[in-house]
Formats: C-alpha cells, sequence, structure tokens
C-alpha cells in the first residue's frame, strides 16, 4: 500500500541519483584552499538553515580545521542589529564587524538563495554583495532554483526539485547530507569522528 513515507523517501533517493558530485568536489577544492591559506569560513543561514549552520560550524571546526563561524550562534548581537538596522543588513554588518577579507569565505545554506526583488532573504543577498566586494570566496548549498547564491557562487551544490511542495524539507535535509559529504571527504577530513574510532 503507497503512503506518504514511500512518497517521500522515493524523493530522497530521486534527489541523490540527480545531485552533481563534480559540484561537491568543487565546493570541497574551495574549502581546501580557505583552509590552506588561513583563512576564515563564515555559515550564513536563516530558519532551518540557521540551525544546520550551527552544527556545521561544529563539524568544519572539529574534523575539518577550518577557522568557521556562523553568525545566527550569537542571539544578542543577531536581535540587537535587527531591531536597531533592520534585518535586510544583519548578515552583512556582522560580516564587516568580523572584518571579513578576501582570504575568507561565505557558506550559504538556504531553500531559494535569495531574491531582492521578492525580498526572499535579503539579508544573504546584501552580505554576498559586500563578500564578492572584497574579494572573498562564496560556496552554496541551496534549493529551488538557487537565487541569488547560485548566480554569484564560485561553487554551489544545487539540491534538485522533484516535488514543488517539497522543496524546503528536502533542501534543508540535504544541506545536512552535503555539508557531511563535505567534511568526510578524505581531502578535507583532519580529524577522526568519534564513533569510527571506537573498536
Amino acid at each position: 500500500m503507497s503512503s506518504y513515507s514511500v512518497q517521500h523517501l522515493r524523493e530522497t533517493s530521486e534527489i541523490i541519483a540527480r545531485l552533481n558530485p563534480d559540484d561537491c568536489e568543487k565546493c570541497v577544492r574551495e574549502l581546501v584552499a580557505v583552509r590552506s591559506r588561513g583563512g576564515r569560513l563564515f555559515i550564513l543561514g536563516v530558519g532551518g538553515s540557521a540551525a544546520n549552520a550551527s552544527h556545521a560550524v561544529n563539524d568544519f571546526r572539529k574534523i575539518g580545521g577550518l577557522e568557521c563561524y556562523a553568525p545566527t550562534d550569537n542571539v544578542s548581537e543577531l536581535t540587537a542589529r535587527t531591531n536597531d538596522e533592520g534585518w535586510a543588513s544583519v548578515f552583512v554588518e556582522w560580516l564587516r564587524g568580523s572584518r571579513l577579507k578576501k582570504d575568507d569565505a561565505l557558506l550559504i545554506f538556504s531553500v531559494g538563495g535569495g531574491n531582492l526583488e521578492k525580498n526572499v532573504s535579503p539579508n544573504l543577498v546584501t552580505a554576498l554583495q559586500f563578500a564578492k566586494q572584497v574579494g572573498a570566496r562564496v560556496i552554496g548549498i541551496v534549493g529551488k532554483d538557487g537565487g541569488y547564491t547560485a548566480t554569484v557562487a564560485d561553487a554551489c551544490v544545487i539540491v534538485p526539485t522533484v516535488n514543488a511542495n517539497n522543496i524546503t524539507p528536502h533542501s534543508e535535509a540535504f544541506q545536512a547530507v552535503i555539508w557531511h559529504l563535505f567534511v568526510s571527504h578524505p581531502d578535507l577530513k583532519l580529524n577522526q569522528t568519534k564513533w569510527e574510532s571506537v573498536r
């Protein structure tokens, strides 16, 4: 008997089959280069993507040996800037305060990638514009059509849309699949994860 669980898992399998491994490899190369030149990685996301960003910061720091931060981990600064300056500038001003430079990189987790015309995630767009201005690299894991992130990224994985009613859950779920691929990649992984080291 067919069920929603069968459908959701079938869609998940289809996404895996349609993901581009070359895009993943390109992202890993960018991340390795950031670490090699002593740059920092800033992971930006909102909503569920912000929660993913927090988890990913741990993995990139602990497993990949990258200096890594997520602005959304500092709720006091995030809410102060939102209250005082507005939501659209919250990330770009955080990056200015962190003195983003050309050796650094942004990693964007987003369902749509940002779109100024539709007023969707304008905070990501302004952050990306600033990153390009200072010469920092841009990496993305995004869904739907990729939005602004995909148009300016130096490397980007787009989660294919297989069901227009499930873009958000699949995009956010695959952010985790893909960043775990990155930190598990032998070119990036420096430190063993706990359970793999327990015999």
